[in-house]
């Protein structure tokens, strides 16, 4: 049978990887030769071959001249890498650079939160809060009494049967005299005191008494007016009795959208309290939103003007105002982007009873540049705070349970849960309230009333949390929290604002009120009296000023284009270099890094080597030495004992004379031939040869 015919792709198969293999060797040996020159040679050959001007002149020039180009090539490199570290430093800065741009667009309509400066009417709220009525009464009687009466606090009109002494002992009202300022006086306005007439109140300062651990850690919080302290005295009260409310409670204490909203008109078309989103907040009570763009789409301003605004009517009731809650009348208003939260204190104004208030609105859209040129954040994913606002709730829940309801009937079951949620967008104030509530958990053990509530956690109240108004107190007074919630929470890159322009006149007229009045009584509850007066009446036209708004947008100050180009025009204007001439001090650094790994692993070598090897005789050894060395005991033993007594003595003098001379010589081979063995008694060894002694 003929073999099999090589083809030609068989036979060319082995080439490659032969070819590969050599390439690979060469390179190793290449590598191990290293670049063939010394550190000298190395920098003689650069000087000589750059395109760089200065370092040709050090070579080529005379002594003199070379110790000055020297020096001038090593002060303009100095230039050059100094202004090169500025540039690097000015581009890692990442500094932005704003650019204004205006346009002109038929814009989307702000959304507008109204709110009634009272949280609550009195009438429906005042059957929670008649205990602290009677208490702040009785203690303004004591603070404002006579100087000629006696009037404590058992006297008729105030008995102590009459006031919750308990409720007023939790957060009582404190009078310091700081007449002796190194021992002030402290006295309980409800404790057995006589009148505080006689004390000197500019020396005099109310305080409110926080307290913590059964009353042993106890501290005051000053205020400069009376009224300032019976203000957050009654919030603080109030606070605790109203989280302890349901929620359809508290909305049913609020004003209702068709109490409130008496006259709606956007643009041309009538609307009313239905086109409103109701939206319940603790500190406002019930507001409504219009525009919001949570439920239906946002709506478009045909053009700007008043005329095709948002004109409303509203009734603010003042007379049925919380006296010591609320000491300002009138409505809380704000223009946001839609599906954001309103956060009236921190962005609201305030619209005046009996006056209407047109507000004229620019737009400015802001636009920053993400990280690393900006610290801002597109929309809170990458913030490391829950944001309780996103999924604000349209009606929370009324208890926290502590186990699951197994006797709760349907209709109980949906009387406590949530009818929904508000889908809000990201902002930095809901952050930082989120985040002050995170506090607020951890350190109190509950949740402040104000701010949604995390999961699982009640609110705060004296009853169940005696010590929580002495927490909060400390929280909101630390620094470092706040500091620390403003370093987590960021603004957001694309962000809205409108810029408003109020003005104001009183309305209606004293020659339209009569009819105005008539009219609204009418439509309110087809009274025929007048049921509304200037002290509770509002209007307000919102609308956009013009249509012309504006842009700021960031760009980067500085680029990889702008950095390239200002490296090279420094590098070309001190040392008349280019990329090349880089390229080329590349190329030198690779040889001196080449040159000096191979010097180290050549000394590494010698090192190990040196440890490796025996340690140096001092003297060569004497023939005799060598001799014994090399000398086959089979052949000694009797035989060389006869001779020693046998043999001539000269022999022994000889013998004696070639040690003296100690002259090398060569030794006589190892032969075992010569010995006669027992072959059954002879073994070899692992490499062929017999083994001495096993024999």
């Amino acid at each position: 049978m003929d073999p099999p015919a090589i083809t030609g792709e068989d036979r060319s198969s082995p080439e490659p990887k032969m070819t590969l293999k050599r390439y690979f060797v060469k390179a190793l040996h290449r590598l191990q030769k290293g670049p063939g020159y010394t550190y000298k040679e190395l920098l003689v050959w650069y000087c000589d071959n750059t395109n760089t001007h200065g370092p040709k002149r050090i070579i080529r020039e005379g002594p003199k001249k070379k110790v000055i180009w020297f020096l001038l090539t090593l002060l303009f490199a100095s230039l050059v890498f100094w202004n090169w570290g500025s540039l690097i430093l000015t581009y890692l800065s990442y500094g932005v650079s704003a650019s204004l741009a205006i346009g002109f667009k038929t814009m989307t309509f702000p959304a507008v939160t109204i709110c009634n400066a009272s949280p609550y009417r009195y009438s429906k709220a005042k059957p929670y809060l008649q205990e602290l009525d009677n208490l702040i009464d009785a203690a303004l009687g004591r603070i404002l009494q006579p100087p000629n009466e006696n009037l404590t606090v058992s006297s008729p009109t105030n008995s102590s049967q009459d006031l919750n002494m308990q409720l007023w002992n939790q957060i009582p009202l404190m009078l310091i005299d700081e007449s002796n300022v190194t021992h002030p006086v402290i006295y309980d306005i409800l404790g057995n005191h006589s009148s505080f007439a006689n004390l000197d109140g500019k020396n005099c300062k109310l305080a409110l008494k926080l307290c913590t651990n059964n009353g042993t850690s106890c501290t005051y919080r000053n205020f400069t007016s009376a009224a300032q302290a019976v203000t957050e005295w009654y919030v603080l009260q109030s606070t605790s009795i109203l989280s302890q409310k349901t929620e359809r409670e508290r909305i049913e204490m609020g004003y209702k959208a068709e109490e409130m909203i008496l006259a709606c008109l956007f643009g041309a078309e009538p609307c009313n309290y239905k086109n409103f989103t109701h939206l319940y907040h603790p500190d406002h009570g019930n507001c409504y939103i219009f525009n919001w763009g949570v439920e239906k789409k946002p709506l478009i301003s045909s053009n700007p003007g008043a005329e095709f605004g948002l004109k409303l009517i509203l009734d603010i009731s003042q007379d049925d105002y919380i006296p010591y809650l609320t000491s300002t009348a009138g409505s809380w208003l704000m223009l946001h982007e839609q599906k954001t939260f309103p956060f009236l204190k921190d962005q609201g104004i305030y619209a005046m009873a009996g006056t209407e208030t047109s507000i004229g609105v620019l737009v400015d859209e802001l636009v920053r540049m993400g990280a690393p040129y900006s610290d801002c954040t597109v929309n809170g994913s990458d913030i490391p705070i829950k944001n309780l606002y996103q999924d604000y709730p349209t009606y929370q829940e009324e208890t926290v349970p502590t186990e699951p309801c197994s006797n709760c009937t349907m209709e109980d079951r949906k009387e406590s849960s949530t009818g929904g949620v508000y889908r809000t967008t990201y902002s930095i104030q809901a952050c930082l309230r989120s985040c002050f509530q995170a506090w607020m958990v951890k350190d109190c053990n509950c949740c402040h009333y104000s701010f949604p509530r995390v999961q699982g956690k009640p609110y705060c109240n004296n009853k169940e949390f005696p010590d929580w108004a002495y927490c909060f107190s400390e929280l909101r007074n630390q620094l470092e929290i706040r500091q620390t919630c403003i370093k987590s929470c960021k603004e957001t890159c694309n962000n809205t604002q409108y810029k408003m322009t109020i003005s104001m006149a009183d309305w209606p007229s004293e020659a339209s009120e009569n009819w105005i009045f008539h009219i609204l009584s009418y439509e309110r509850n087809k009274s025929r009296d007048i049921t509304v007066d200037r002290s509770g009446i509002i209007k307000l036209n919102i609308y956009f000023q013009e249509y012309n708004y504006r842009t700021i947008v960031e760009t980067a100050g500085t680029t990889v284009v702008w950095l390239l180009s200002s490296l090279g025009g420094q590098f070309g204007f001190w040392m008349g270099g280019s990329v090349l001439c880089i390229i080329e001090f590349g190329e030198i650094l690779i040889d001196f890094v080449w040159i000096t790994v191979l010097k180290l692993i050549g000394w590494f070598k010698g090192l190990r080597r040196k440890q490796s090897q025996p340690p140096k005789q001092d003297a060569l050894p004497t023939v005799s030495k060598r001799v014994e060395a090399h000398t086959n005991l089979g052949f000694q033993g009797g035989e060389e004992g006869e001779e020693g007594a046998n043999g001539n003595p000269g022999d022994n003098d000889l013998a004696a004379d070639g040690e003296a001379g100690s002259e090398p010589g060569t030794p006589p081979p190892q032969y075992d031939s010569l010995r006669v063995s027992a072959m059954d008694v002879m073994e070899m060894d692992s490499d062929g040869e017999v083994d001495p002694t096993k024999a």
